[in-house]
C-alpha cells in the first residue's frame, strides 16, 4: 500500500461532530473530483475511488448531513492491478439541490465567497477533502514531494489561498489538462499534514526527515574533514619534495640555520599538520613555521624545480 493510501486510511477514519466542518469537507472532495449527475429536472452526486475507507467516509457525510438517498456500486478495474473501485451515487431528487445550493457546488462566484470557508476549521476541513479527492504524497523516505491534482484552474487558485492562510506556501503548476497545486519541502509537507489532521503520517515523515537530515550533516562533516586531511598531505608532500629537491641540487647546509631546521622537521614529521609541527617545533610560532615552509618552496622554485611536479 502506498503512503498516500495510508494517509488518506487516517484521514478517513476521523470522527468529526461538526456539521460546518463536514460540510467543508465535502465541498473539497466533491470540488476535487465529484461529479454532477443531471436526471430529467433532477439533478444527482456521483463519486468514484479505489480506496474503500475513503468510500465511507463520502458516504457517512453525506448521509450525516443531508436527507438524500445514496447506493454503492463496487467494480473490478480493468486495470493490471484489478483493484476495487467503489462509486458512491446520490439518486438524482429535489433534496439534492439543497445540499447542492448549501455547498455552493454550482455557484459561479468562487469558493472563497462560500461561507464554510470564512472560518479556520472550515479551511481545514476544505483542504483535508481536497487532500483526499485529489492529493497524493511520496513516501517519507525518498524525496519531499506532496501534490493535489485537479482540472480547475480556479479551484486550483482557491487551494492554493487557503493554504497560504495556514502559512504554507504552495506553488502551482499544469500538465496537459491538469492544475497541480504542490510542496517540496519537508518542513511544509509535515505542516500541511498537521493542519488537515493527520499526526500519524505528519509523526513518521518528521521522524523520517531528522534522520535524514542526522545523516546529511555527519556527511557534510566528514566530506569537510577529508578535503581538509587532503589538503593536509597535499601540503606536506609538496614540502618534503622542495625540502629533497633542496637537499639534492644545493645542500640543506647551505641554508640559514633556521630554515635548516624547519627542514629537518618537517622531513623528520612528513606527514602532520602545520599546527602538529608547530607543538614538534618547540616555541616557533604557526605563521613563523609556515613563512620558513613558504621560504623553503621559493628556494627550490628558484633552484629550477617545477610545482607541479612536486604535487603529483
Amino acid at each position: 500500500m502506498s503512503f498516500s493510501n495510508d494517509v488518506k486510511n487516517e484521514l478517513s477514519r476521523i470522527e468529526t461532530n461538526d456539521a460546518t466542518g463536514d460540510k467543508a469537507e465535502l465541498l473539497g472532495l466533491l470540488r476535487m473530483s465529484g461529479a454532477i449527475v443531471i436526471r430529467g429536472m433532477n439533478i444527482g452526486i456521483h463519486f468514484s475511488t479505489e480506496n474503500a475507507a475513503l468510500a465511507r467516509r463520502v458516504l457517512q457525510l453525506l448521509k450525516s448531513n443531508y436527507q438524500v438517498q445514496t447506493e454503492v456500486v463496487i467494480t473490478r478495474s480493468r486495470r493490471l492491478k484489478k483493484n476495487n473501485r467503489y462509486q458512491v451515487h446520490v439518486v438524482p431528487a429535489p433534496q439534492v439541490s439543497k445540499a447542492l445550493n448549501e455547498l455552493q457546488l454550482l455557484s459561479v462566484e468562487g469558493d472563497l465567497k462560500n461561507p464554510l470557508l470564512s472560518h479556520h476549521e472550515g479551511k481545514r476541513t476544505f483542504l483535508r477533502g481536497a487532500f483526499l479527492g485529489g492529493g497524493s504524497i511520496s513516501r517519507p523516505a525518498s524525496d519531499y514531494h506532496l501534490e493535489m491534482v485537479t482540472g480547475n484552474e480556479n479551484f486550483a487558485q482557491t487551494i492554493i489561498k487557503v493554504m497560504q492562510s495556514f502559512s504554507l506556501k504552495a506553488k502551482l503548476t499544469d500538465r496537459k489538462n491538469e492544475y497541480i497545486v504542490y510542496l517540496k519541502d519537508g518542513e511544509s509537507i509535515i505542516n500541511f499534514l498537521s493542519v488537515i489532521g493527520a499526526h500519524n503520517a505528519m509523526m513518521e515523515l518528521e521522524n523520517v526527515r531528522i534522520v535524514k537530515e542526522m545523516r546529511n550533516n555527519v556527511n557534510r562533516a566528514v566530506n569537510c574533514e577529508t578535503a581538509n586531511l587532503n589538503k593536509v598531505v597535499k601540503a606536506a608532500v609538496r614540502q618534503v619534495s622542495c625540502i629533497n629537491y633542496i637537499d639534492e641540487h644545493m645542500g640543506l647546509s647551505e641554508l640559514p640555520q633556521g630554515l635548516q631546521d624547519t627542514a629537518r622537521l618537517r622531513l623528520q614529521y612528513p606527514d602532520v599538520s602545520l599546527n602538529d609541527l608547530v607543538e614538534y617545533s618547540g616555541g616557533l610560532g604557526k605563521s613563523g613555521i609556515n613563512h620558513r615552509l613558504k621560504k623553503l618552496q621559493d628556494i627550490a622554485v628558484g633552484l629550477g624545480m617545477e610545482l607541479e611536479k612536486a604535487d603529483k
